[in-house]
């Protein structure tokens, strides 16, 4: 039991249920639900790979920081068990997302998006570029159930999935900002600060819902986003994440009626 909890609270599980939850959505709403419940198995065996590698690749500096909510440095689980899971996991996520409703097209490319997911664990995170591997890995999920309908993503979907990627990023980046600073951790937030990391979240959050609006108009929804966006710029850093969920919603709830109108339900 102990390590049952230790490798939930390991693998993110707030954002995992997230990811996992919108592409539960984005698969019904082009799909049906059975592909749509296995194309989301999937994706979270996806999300636990880039949970469960952030969790080891930052363990010492969690430690040294005393992150007492890291199951790591709570001591509910050990390194040697995480390194477990991720070998019976990686093969499996695999498996599913390759040979499952995504297909070998739209698996790959979600496959790329776990990569980039790890890839910014073990490098880009002290990079200036580290906003590239949300922005890819964002759009590569929207894209790859698009994909697998047979179907081309269209750009707006692209990039509205990027920009709520990187602006995941950087509000995520914000409550440990000034500790990865002392760890010499250096990402695009760490280097532009506290206050232009927020300027780019509110911004990137303004343009992605007047981006959705003006593919599928909806003005309450509007109204909702980008006052919760532009809270954002100013809230305490403990409350920039839940307005940022709060236009995430809206955003998400736009996405789907895009999706729903302009590329429509896939006929089976």
């Amino acid at each position: 039991m102990k390590t049952i909890l230790g490798l939930t609270k390991a693998c993110h599980v707030g954002p995992t249920i997230t990811v996992t939850l919108v592409s539960l959505l984005l698969a019904t709403n082009l799909w049906w639900e059975g592909p749509a419940l296995v194309i989301a198995f999937g994706v979270f065996l996806g999300q636990l790979l880039v949970g469960y590698t952030n969790d080891l690749y930052d363990f010492a500096d969690d430690l040294k920081h005393d992150r007492k909510s890291k199951p790591l440095v709570e001591g509910i689980i050990t390194t040697q068990q995480l390194v477990k899971a991720i070998k019976i996991i990686t093969p499996l996520a695999v498996v599913v997302n390759l040979f499952g409703p995504l297909g070998i097209y739209g698996g790959l490319i979600y496959l790329f998006g776990v990569g980039l997911g790890i890839s910014y664990n073990f490098y880009f995170k002290s990079t200036p570029f580290s906003p590239l591997p949300y922005a890819l890995a964002f759009a590569a999920l929207a894209a790859s159930v698009v994909v697998a309908t047979n179907r081309t993503p269209p750009i707006w979907l692209l990039t509205a999935a990027a920009a709520l990627g990187v602006a995941a990023h950087f509000a995520n980046v914000l409550k440990d900002l000034d500790q990865d600073l002392t760890s010499g951790i250096k990402g695009l937030p760490q280097l532009i600060g506290k206050k232009n990391s927020r300027v780019v979240v509110s911004i990137l959050l303004i343009f992605t819902t007047l981006l959705l609006n003006n593919v599928n108009p909806n003005t309450p929804l509007l109204a909702i986003g980008l006052a919760a966006a532009i809270i954002t710029s100013f809230a305490p850093d403990k409350l920039i994440f839940k307005t940022l969920m709060i236009t995430a919603v809206v955003d998400l709830i736009l996405l789907l009626s895009a999706a729903n109108s302009q590329i429509g339900s896939l006929v089976i």
